[in-house]
């Protein structure tokens, strides 16, 4: 008789298990979960944004007009100086972009006349060798 209550008791256990494991308040757990995939996939990105929008405040700087005659002063080349670009790590790169962006806000706010053309050369020869010197170093 205890033999039969003891197989009885797991084979009732073992069909009561899944039963109880499974039970909607575990399925809704397993389902909702604090912090969404899409949210985890928007912050993945928030690099990539940054360094492509750093990218660019760079590039934009470099390709304008008064850029490109300061470096053809100074015998640089456009596509290597953008290709050292993308070999920047991200905090040397957020510095430059840092600093151009405040360049284009003195050109755009109407400060250029403060900024001489040998002040912008000299940024831009910064720049260059600040990037030059770190694609050496990679």
């Amino acid at each position: 008789m205890k033999v039969c209550r003891k197989r009885c008791g797991w084979a009732l256990a073992i069909v009561l298990l899944p039963c109880v494991v499974m039970s909607p308040a575990n399925v809704q757990a397993q389902e909702k979960h604090v912090v969404s995939s899409q949210e985890l996939h928007k912050e993945a990105m928030r690099p990539a944004e940054a360094r492509g929008a750093n990218e660019g405040a760079l590039r934009q700087l470099f390709s304008s007009e008064q850029a490109q005659q300061a470096l053809k002063s100074v015998n640089i080349d456009y596509s290597k100086l953008d290709k050292a670009v993308g070999q920047l790590s991200d905090e040397d790169l957020a510095k430059l972009a840092a600093r151009s962006r405040e360049a284009q806000n003195n050109f755009s706010g109407g400060r250029a006349g403060s900024l001489s053309d040998r002040d912008l050369l000299i940024i831009i020869i910064i720049a260059v060798l600040v990037i030059a010197l770190i694609a050496v170093l990679h």
